[in-house]
């Protein structure tokens, strides 16, 4: 029965990221609208390739220029009359600066009648990189590796982000004045924020300098004076020269499982799309499911429990994995000896800084894991769900997928 139900799993991610993949939305976005004869064609993100190739399919020689800033390896190709760069993530590097200085040179100098095609997928935060005045890229490389680490949500991370950059928080659409832009976004963050996606590099920022130094308090950061300095800089508060249409988010990626799991024969229950909490909670809460569903004689089987959203990790140990890895195997010693399979996702193929988009756990993950003499629980706490999960064979491994938007979490009883 757990190999039906693992095969049934592999289905559901196959068919729900083929779901939600953004070149149809963008030729949608981009359908019956007229653009200027000088148009300039921009995409950020680790869905920026995919997006930029489904432009170029849908307008062509309109596009005057065009550039993708992406992650390593998200790239799949040349695309006509753009230029392609690949950038670190989650923690910006030397080739997001270069990246986007070269971003910033096309739009350098723009006037009213050049449009901006703006097509922004989460990742940019990181690829798309401008530190203000007096911060160096060290600077916001430690900034955003202790925020990483500290436990604190999306939101939080990109308002500190956004007050330390050039480019974030509404500044890029202020340097491409008087042009205009249409941003076209695919949503990673719960609530389809469009501030915090990408840290809205073109949208007005509804975050504070107040708000940042509340942050800074709440997870004791130590930051330098130098950034306490940057960081009293207040981001535009209005922005008039974009256009915005959000083109998907983790609604739409848990739709596309439930449908895919109702042709299995799955009845589904979305519980949720606005997960956030940190991910061995989630975890230990989707295996807690799990037990309730093993005593109850009145639910129907099989079932197929949904959960979509962004947890967090707050690193403590040494150890490697990412947010989906960690919940997948805090759920694994949950549901030692069920009857069931849990999968927990990152859609765009990635998960941490591993080379895995998640863990698929069972009833006998724990037993596999102990027989290669390793101790899940001390893995657990030492945040090493990478090894323990790569031990057992219960890595999920999809390569860059070309989307983003959010992770998944899957109860298949």
């Amino acid at each position: 029965m757990i190999e039906a139900k693992r095969a049934h799993a592999l289905s559901i991610i196959e068919e729900s990221i083929k779901a939600v993949m953004p070149e149809a939305a963008v030729e949608k976005a981009l359908k019956g609208r007229n653009f200027s004869n000088e148009l300039i064609v921009v995409a950020i993100g680790k869905a920026a390739w995919s997006m930029a190739n489904a432009a170029h399919n849908a307008l062509g020689d309109k596009i005057q220029k065009g550039i993708v800033l992406t992650k390593y390896n998200h790239s799949k190709g040349s695309i006509a009359n753009f230029e392609i760069f690949e950038a670190g993530h989650p923690i910006p590097d030397e080739n997001s600066i270069l990246g986007t200085a070269k971003v910033l040179a096309y739009v350098s100098e723009l006037t009213s009648k050049q449009e901006v095609i703006f097509l922004v997928s989460g990742g940019g935060s990181a690829l798309f990189e401008k530190p203000l005045d007096g911060i160096s890229l060290q600077d916001m490389m430690e900034v955003t590796e202790a925020l990483l680490r500290s436990g604190a949500d999306i939101v939080e991370i990109n308002t500190i982000r956004k007050h330390l950059s050039a480019v974030k928080g509404g500044r890029f659409a202020k340097l491409c004045e008087p042009a205009s832009i249409f941003a076209i976004v695919l949503s990673d963050v719960v609530g389809d924020r469009l501030d915090v996606i990408a840290s809205g590099p073109a949208c007005a920022d509804m975050s504070t300098s107040d708000e940042v130094f509340e942050i800074i308090e709440k997870y004791n950061l130590n930051v330098s004076k130098s950034i306490r300095e940057a960081l009293k800089n207040e981001t535009p508060k209005q922005i008039t020269n974009c256009t915005t249409q959000i083109t998907g988010s983790v609604s739409s990626l848990c739709e596309a499982v439930a449908l895919e799991a109702k042709r299995l024969g799955y009845e589904t229950n979305i519980l949720s799309t606005t997960l956030t909490c940190e991910a061995r909670e989630a975890g230990s809460f989707m295996a807690s499911i799990a037990k309730e569903m093993n005593r109850s004689q009145s639910l129907k089987r099989p079932r197929a429990i949904i959960v979509g959203g962004e947890p967090v990790v707050t690193v403590k140990g040494n150890g490697l994995g990412g947010r989906n890895q960690e919940l997948a195997l805090a759920a694994a010693i949950g549901i030692d000896g069920l009857d069931c399979v849990l999968f927990s996702l990152g859609s765009d193929g990635t998960d941490g800084p591993t080379d895995a988009a998640g863990g698929m756990v069972d009833g006998q993950t724990v037993n596999r894991i102990k027989s290669c003499g390793i101790n899940p629980s001390i893995s657990l706490n030492n945040n090493d769900a990478y090894h323990a999960l790569k031990a057992s064979n219960d890595l999920i491994q999809t390569g860059a997928t070309g989307t983003n938007v959010n992770d998944v979490v899957v109860l298949l009883f």
